[in-house]
């Protein structure tokens, strides 16, 4: 028996990084999970993962998944999204809003066009999916909504200031705007008995973008493993919607809160 069976979960941007870590690890407590994001096919090695590699690694290992292609940036992918989910697997109880599109280049140099990507995929994307699930979890009196943030939502400290995240004032505006829906919309929702969280790695997670960008390098000995993220993801959408709701979290400390020791690296587990 597992913390969410029975559960069906929507994980965004989970082809690879703590999109896929945190839809294997619901999956692993019984949740049935619609792994979305654009990625079909490898393109670029820098970049590894599918939805369909997460789908047969979530079914290899017991669970139940369902591969979903999606564009957060378009609206009718967003909406056929939902409509998939709730005929092919029933009203979702879970969402889990991690998709992103990021770009870090000097504001001087940003262009309208990347601004309105990163704040429909991030922001609107996040808000449109809330919308469309929410009347699902309404008529069921349950229901989980997690948006993933990031520490560039703080303001930058400093002089002087640490130069791999100069460059994220864009990424940060995103993420300040999700925290703040976050929290509005919990308190919206909370009488439904429907929990909504945002939750930041404690530190940088050594994922496959984060690599691609070089904001830390994997051997890092202040990166945090994406297990960290994926079991502070699973206390949040398995806990009492009735107290643990509104929270801006950050893994690491989620988990040293609820005594939950932190999960090993995959790599470190194989050792």
């Amino acid at each position: 028996m597992g913390r969410l069976d029975d559960r069906i979960a929507i994980v965004t941007g989970a082809s690879r990084g703590i999109g896929a870590a945190i839809a294997k690890r619901i999956a692993e407590e019984g949740a049935t999970v619609a792994v979305a994001a654009r990625s079909e096919q490898q393109v670029d090695e820098r970049l590894p993962g599918t939805i369909h590699t997460v789908v047969h690694e979530i079914e290899d290992a017991g669970g139940r998944a369902l591969a979903v292609p999606t564009d957060m940036s378009k609206e009718e992918d967003r909406a056929r999204l939902v409509e998939t989910v709730a005929r092919e697997l029933g009203p979702p109880d879970i969402l889990v809003n991690n998709a992103a599109v990021t770009f870090f280049v000097p504001t001087t140099e940003f262009t309208r066009k990347r601004y309105d990507l990163m704040f429909e995929v991030q922001v609107w994307g996040a808000v449109d999916l809330a919308r469309r699930v929410l009347p699902y979890m309404t008529e069921k009196k349950r229901g989980s909504i997690l948006n993933i943030s990031s520490k560039a939502a703080f303001h930058p400290q400093g002089p002087p200031y640490d130069a791999r995240f100069s460059l994220a004032t864009v990424y940060g505006m995103c993420k300040a705007a999700l925290e703040r829906f976050s929290t509005g919309l919990a308190s919206e929702v909370y009488e439904h008995g429907i929990s909504v969280n945002a939750l930041s790695p404690s530190k940088v997670v050594p994922t496959p973008g984060v690599l691609f960008h070089g904001l830390i390098s994997a051997d890092s000995p202040d990166a945090e493993p994406v297990e960290v993220m994926a079991e502070a993801a699973l206390t949040l959408v398995s806990g009492d919607p009735n107290e643990l709701t509104g929270r801006i979290c950050f893994s690491q400390e989620l988990l040293d809160e609820f005594g939950i020791e932190a999960p090993r690296s995959r790599a470190e587990a194989t050792r």
